[in-house]
């Protein structure tokens, strides 16, 4: 089965970005380029996907993956130096979080490697996530000199309990697959491979019936808007922080190093 939501910009020996199959949506989370990360273009083109797969009846189940041995190192740096590039960043950024927020469908991730900043945060807004043993996460933004995003304010509490959240979110402690799942980040720890396991989880909830379904995620997740009005906040507090002295010069020190 094939599919006329975006493809194109995979480079050269990348997972296809989009791929539809036995009514599963599978996204590759990288930017066009094949880095492990998300720049401007890579919001616009996951919220683009989404969008329509929200209307589209052949998608029952959506599967974001990462690149072979890494999940997401978050998001592109640069684009945080460059001031011409802060509104086009932060309109996609809020964006691609509303769209998950209130997405209705299911959405799985299978996660192998690094989750990092906003590969890790937006883990919050799938309905599971099923991790290889040797994955790891971690969301540096107080390092950064940055607040969270995509309403982990909200999410990570409600999930991993406050006193967890307040250590994994302020002192920056990475953690394994055993303790993210011990915490509610992760549900699930792959055996074997850990693809084959996230697919055989979402052909399950593919073939279960699509409204019964739909309903019960949406008694179980409640109403996107409180949400959606702290994703705003968060975004607001972050991009303040972007045009804060301090912070840039951090953040051009921690590019350097990264480079």
């Amino acid at each position: 089965m094939t599919t006329d939501l975006p493809v194109d910009g995979a480079a050269a020996g990348m997972r296809p970005q989009a791929e539809l199959k036995g009514h599963i949506l599978t996204i590759t989370v990288a930017a066009d380029d094949g880095r492990p990360l998300l720049d401007r273009k890579a919001y616009e083109r996951l919220a683009a996907t989404l969008r329509e797969a929200a209307g589209d009846d052949e998608v029952r189940v959506v599967v974001l993956r990462g690149l072979a041995g890494c999940f997401c190192l978050g998001g592109d740096l640069s684009e945080f130096l460059d001031a011409t590039k802060h509104a086009g960043l932060i309109e996609a950024v809020t964006g691609m979080f509303r769209t998950l927020a209130t997405y209705p469908k299911p959405i799985l991730a299978c996660v192998d490697g690094d989750a990092v900043g906003v590969g890790c945060t937006m883990l919050f807004h799938c309905d599971m996530v099923v991790a290889s043993g040797q994955s790891t996460f971690r969301v540096p933004f107080v390092d950064l000199g940055l607040v969270p995003d995509a309403a982990t304010s909200i999410l990570a509490p409600e999930r991993m309990g406050y006193a967890a959240a307040f250590r994994f979110f302020c002192l920056g402690d990475t953690l394994g697959a055993e303790e993210a799942m011990t915490l509610g980040v992760v549900a699930e720890i792959a055996v074997g491979d850990v693809e084959e396991r996230t697919f055989a989880r979402a052909r399950q909830l593919a073939k279960k019936p699509i409204e019964a379904l739909r309903q019960t995620r949406h008694l179980l997740r409640g109403d996107g808007d409180d949400l959606c009005d702290r994703i705003d906040e968060e975004i607001t507090l972050f991009h303040r922080a972007l045009q804060d002295e301090t912070t840039l010069r951090r953040l051009a020190r921690i590019a350097r190093l990264a480079a």
